[in-house]
């Protein structure tokens, strides 16, 4: 007999680690003050962008001395510009657990051409981040959004060190406590934990990763585009609202809606509380089931935002068509949008439990995916 279909839906299926799903509050009028037609650098274009600035650092409780700019190309430009600009003046640790960080690898070793010691893990692990040299600069993944996997506290970074921390934390601001004191080069974007639409990019710098822009010149040229220095000063400018390029108002406004949101369930205690239900469910799912484990494999290191499963059952044959077929089935059905694992990474689902996904589309969502593990084991069967 076919497996039964569950009676309750996700009232929103959009699941995906990325653009995420946006705040529960959302809708087109929530724009309805954009600043279109305006230019970014009128009064009003500034102040928008002004108010962007301060509300991410009063969200995130980034302390006043630290620089926060908006930049362009996403999480991707902001973790570039920072590496183009921040290294080459000691050696670096680079650091990889999942394709985003391996990316990270290979612009610097490849590109910047950089003394660099690579510091790896597989899928489902993480670097050893104390056995780190801390005097050297060091480059790494808060939360793997393609593995599952994240720093799960920032005790060993010394707060003495000598080199700067460049941190791509893109999945893991707005889901977790970050220790600034611990962090130099901090980048995010948007269009994840607080489903903000995409190509914008956030770029935190500390006072020391200032001193240093302003007291080294890199050896290789920069792109306009990257340029935050002017005369060997800071360009100021780019961190009160005078963005690089031209940024969107219709975007910067959609930001604005939700960092709004996130002051109204409680800032970022709120917001962490939330992923943490959400997280919770799927663990709840996952250990009451022996055909599907967590892709990271100690709990202390288990994302609560970009949650990575595996499919353990040992009647599975092809893996990978059969996580991608058990996602088909069920964006077919209209209960979860684009949770196939990312293309880098092994197969399985991936599962956004950022605070803009609500717990309870969480918990209607897993019997879709036991009915959808049943269905393709019966096909499987049928088959054989």
């Amino acid at each position: 007999m076919a497996p039964v279909k569950p009676a309750t839906r996700p009232d929103n299926p959009r699941f995906s680690s990325g653009p995420c799903a946006k705040p529960p509050t959302f809708t087109l009028n929530a724009l309805q003050d954009a600043a279109l037609g305006r230019s970014h650098r009128a009064a009003i274009g500034k102040a928008k962008l002004q108010a962007a600035i301060e509300t991410t650092r009063e969200v995130l409780g980034v302390p006043v001395d630290y620089r926060i700019g908006i930049v362009p190309a996403s999480d991707t430009g902001a973790f570039e510009m920072s590496m183009w600009n921040l290294l080459g003046e000691r050696p670096v640790e680079m650091v990889a657990w999942e394709s985003f960080g391996a990316g990270w690898v290979t612009d610097a070793v490849k590109q910047l051409k950089l003394d660099a010691t690579v510091h790896d893990a597989p899928y489902g692990q993480i670097v050893d981040m104390a056995a780190l040299d801390y005097e050297n600069d060091v480059c790494f993944t808060w939360n793997g959004t393609t593995s599952g996997v994240r720093v799960p506290a920032g005790d060993v970074i010394p707060a003495n060190r000598g080199g700067l921390t460049l941190c791509d934390a893109t999945s893991a601001a707005f889901a977790m406590d970050l220790p600034w004191d611990k962090l130099d080069a901090t980048t995010f974007s948007w269009q994840k934990v607080l489903g903000g639409e995409a190509a914008h990019g956030i770029l935190i710098l500390s006072p020391r990763a200032v001193e240093r822009l302003e007291s080294f010149t890199p050896p290789w040229p920069l792109p306009k585009i990257f340029r935050l220095t002017k005369g060997g000063k800071l360009i100021e400018g780019i961190f009160e609202g005078a963005t690089i390029n031209t940024p969107s108002m219709l975007a910067v406004e959609d930001y604005l809606h939700s960092l709004a949101w996130a002051q109204s369930v409680g800032g970022l205690p709120g917001l962490i509380a939330r992923a943490d239900a959400n997280a919770a469910v799927i663990d709840r799912f996952v250990a009451a089931h022996d055909w599907i484990g967590n892709l990271a494999e100690d709990p202390a290191t288990r994302s609560t935002t970009s949650v990575c499963l595996k499919f353990t059952d040992p009647r599975i044959g092809d893996g990978a068509a059969f996580a991608k077929a058990v996602a088909k089935r069920l964006e077919t059905e209209g209960v979860a949008y684009d949770i196939g694992a990312y293309r880098d990474a092994p197969p399985g689902l991936r599962i956004w439990c950022g605070g803009t996904v609500e717990t309870a589309d969480l918990e209607a969502l897993m019997p879709w995916i036991e009915w959808a593990f049943d269905a393709e084991i019966d096909l499987q069967r049928a088959a054989a």
